[in-house]
């Protein structure tokens, strides 16, 4: 099967400290990964080589068949999608919820050439299938944090990536808010033409089932990789978190309480 990501004994070193050190991971196209870690862990720091914006010191990269170094990462971008709680404050609170979706096509922030017809109803469909087309007409600073969720989601969807990256895609989010999105995420995860999923967070309740295998990222290593249902369990996340937890599995979602 083809890969999307494959990274062999990947390091990134910056100044004396090493940040990732041996990172062995292989996504299967079509796969949907969640992964988790807390903060320092080095997640954004696996995705910002996995994108192209950071060069591992040592190891091997490939990602959507390409191996670095014998592509122009440029040009690979247009293929990876990334949604961050961060692209919200790039947004203009005044802009129109429907040109924030087709600016996606073109991966720039505001829009600055005529709409096509055929964005247009890409676009519509978009926001149908994520459930925020009544947003079509709204301005960016009368949606909700989840309603700008959906947006981005659907405007990084607007350019087909073949791997889109969720990056605490729910981060400020309450509860009700969040569930919705989670749903959304999980109808896009069963499309046909779904891209390659990864879910990055903070919380094991948030990785539905679509999401069949985990990461666990702790001080720049793998702490523990395979199938989410084997990895989340009371005796690998006390180990992870170094503190006793219980899991319970609810919904095909593991909740997570201190012992």
């Amino acid at each position: 099967m083809p890969k999307a990501i494959e990274l062999k004994g990947v390091s990134w070193r910056r100044g004396d400290s090493l940040i990732l050190q041996d990172i062995d991971w292989t996504v299967e196209e079509g796969q949907h990964w969640a992964v988790l870690g807390l903060n320092g862990s080095g997640k954004s720091s696996i995705l910002n080589i996995i994108s192209g914006y950071m060069w591992p010191t040592t190891g091997e990269v490939s990602v959507l068949g390409h191996k670095f170094g014998t592509i122009d990462l440029r040009e690979l971008r247009k293929s990876i999608g990334w949604v961050s709680s961060s692209l919200q404050e790039k947004i203009r609170p005044n802009e129109q919820a429907l040109e924030i979706v087709i600016s996606g096509r073109h991966a720039s922030i505001g829009l600055y050439a005529e709409i096509e017809q055929a964005d247009r109803e890409k676009a519509h469909a978009l926001m149908n299938d994520l459930g925020c087309s009544h947003l079509i007409g709204r301005t960016y600073q009368t949606c909700s944090q989840g309603e700008k969720q959906k947006l981005l989601i659907a405007r990084a969807l607007m350019a087909s990536p073949k791997l889109l990256i969720l990056d605490e895609a729910s981060n400020g989010l309450d509860f009700i808010s969040r569930e919705a999105l989670l749903q959304s995420i999980d109808a896009l995860a069963v499309r046909p033409d779904a891209p390659t999923l990864l879910l990055v967070t903070h919380h094991t309740e948030e990785v539905s089932p679509v999401f069949s295998h985990s990461l666990l990222i702790r001080r720049g290593r793998i702490f523990a990789q395979g199938e989410s249902k084997k990895i989340l369990n009371d005796e690998k996340l006390s180990e992870f978190f170094e503190m006793p937890v219980g899991v319970d599995w609810r919904g095909g979602r593991a909740w997570l309480s201190v012992r």
